[in-house]
């Protein structure tokens, strides 16, 4: 146990050099072998490769033959870390995690959608009405809802431009599988959940952020009070 803690540890230590040096930008665009890696760390190559395995699990790396080991752009690093992210969505919703999963939604979800409206190609504009004409198409109790609720939130969020808030697509799609859907059939809740959605995307296609923003608010209000109905302590507003 204590040499199994030993080498993580180790581990650990040679991936922040490594992390460094990329950063530093002291190795260019390809790493050096991992013999000579391992030499430059005084490691032995069992360590190296696991710290390498690492950051390729992270997108930060690419391994091409012939090649050897690419540093891929920062752009494409793994800031969240989607795995751990659907592990912890699997978990049954406690009232305080559904809360900060409404906070963590109007933190990001807003701006990002004020961001498809003044950066999103014509392409984004498209597929977001696209992904909204598809979630027109299904009730919340029919197979194929989640997806086109997913697929039109992780849309808007791409549209941003933000790499940061694509990353974080991985959690706003956790958001919405982890709870049973919030529109059920009362009379009249339905179409003001389409009604919302709509104003989202019309905001965005009128190339409004101010507008595209508060609608995206207001959507996101809306279901945290749904939720209030499936939680003790209501998700909190920030």
């Amino acid at each position: 146990m204590e040499q199994a803690n030993k080498d993580r540890s180790l581990v650990s230590k040679v991936m922040d050099g490594l992390v460094t040096g990329i950063v530093e930008e002291k190795y260019g665009a390809i790493l050096p072998p991992q013999d000579v890696l391992s030499k430059e760390f005084d490691v032995s190559r069992t360590v190296m490769r696991e710290a390498l395995s690492m950051l390729l699990a992270r997108d930060m790396l690419d391994v091409r033959p012939k090649i050897g080991t690419r540093i891929r752009p920062m752009s494409d690093w793994r800031m969240i870390d989607e795995d751990v992210v659907n592990w912890r969505f699997r978990a049954k919703p406690d009232p305080m995690f559904l809360r900060d999963v409404i906070e963590f939604r109007i933190l990001i979800e807003p701006r990002a959608s004020a961001q498809a409206a003044a950066r999103g190609s014509a392409a984004d504009v498209a597929a977001i009405r696209e992904a909204f004409e598809a979630i027109r198409l299904v009730r919340p109790s029919e197979s194929g809802y989640l997806e086109a609720d997913e697929l039109f939130h992780t849309r808007i969020v791409t549209a941003s431009g933000n790499q940061f808030f694509k990353q974080m697509a991985a959690i706003i799609r956790g958001a919405l599988s982890t709870v049973p859907p919030i529109v059920n059939e009362r009379e009249g809740l339905w179409e003001s959940v389409i009604a919302s959605h709509q104003r989202v995307v019309e905001a965005i296609e009128r190339r409004d952020p101010k507008e595209a923003e508060i609608a995206a608010l207001a959507l996101i209000d809306h279901s945290a009070e749904e939720l209030g109905r499936f939680s003790a302590e209501p998700p909190a507003r920030v």
